[in-house]
């Protein structure tokens, strides 16, 4: 009996962790989306560490359209799969490849100023630290819990049951 309460109680804090990092990633996306002044620009341009040129490359006039673009929507996509619970598998791996270049624009390494942040926590920052809570995420899917999927799965166990 405890052991069940104790998967009842671990599904359902990992819904809630979840739809509450859904809810960030989609904050995020549609604040950036309907600010008109907002661009990646500045965050990229001042980036530290390995990856530098490559973050400085996305700066181009070229190509900086098409980066604040695609990552408006993948932070407003991966918020909607995390929030409902639907394709979420997906959408937490987008969000760990969404965080990964965010921390490896700016990595929180102690001998680097920290430009463009919250603060040095020598090695993990909160988007280190949302990454690996994306991969709990991707690892423990609980849409079939509370989301989409709960929903997607009593639909099929009716159609294989009025199927007999």
């Amino acid at each position: 009996m405890s052991t069940m309460k104790s998967n009842w109680q671990l599904k359902h804090s990992i819904v809630l962790l979840r739809i509450l990092i859904g809810w960030h990633f989609l904050y995020e996306g549609i604040t950036k989306m309907y600010d008109p002044d907002w661009t990646s620009f500045g965050y990229l341009a001042s980036a530290q560490g390995p990856l530098k040129p490559f973050f400085t490359w996305l700066t181009s006039d070229a190509l900086i359209g098409w980066v604040d673009t695609l990552n408006v929507v993948a932070l407003i996509l991966v918020g909607i799969t995390l929030i409902l619970g639907f394709l979420e598998k997906i959408g937490a791996l987008a969000g760990i490849g969404l965080l990964a270049l965010y921390y490896l624009a700016h990595p929180s390494l102690p001998w680097l100023p920290q430009i463009n942040v919250e603060g040095s926590y020598w090695f993990v920052n909160k988007n280190l630290i949302e990454l690996v809570a994306c991969m709990i995420l991707y690892q423990h899917p609980t849409g079939h819990v509370f989301g989409l999927g709960y929903f997607f799965k009593n639909n099929k166990r009716t159609a294989k049951i009025e199927k007999v």
